[in-house]
């Protein structure tokens, strides 16, 4: 089992063991996807992310 989450009706998110709810929607992966510190592609990754502006620091800041 691991650890998976879908939006509720506000957008945020709700935390579950559970790979279907019961309306039979699909829960989403609550991990992030594995890095690999020989990634050939990276550096074009960022690039194209810088491009469009993508990156995290791009984007306006979280409200917690």
């Amino acid at each position: 089992m691991h650890l998976r989450y879908y939006l509720n009706e506000e957008g945020k998110r709700v935390y579950t063991l559970k790979n279907t709810l019961e309306d039979g929607s699909y829960t989403f992966n609550a991990h992030p996807a594995r890095f690999s510190p020989d990634d050939v592609n990276q550096k074009y990754r960022v690039e194209l992310k810088k491009r469009f502006g993508l990156l995290p620091t791009q984007g306006e800041p979280h409200q917690f």
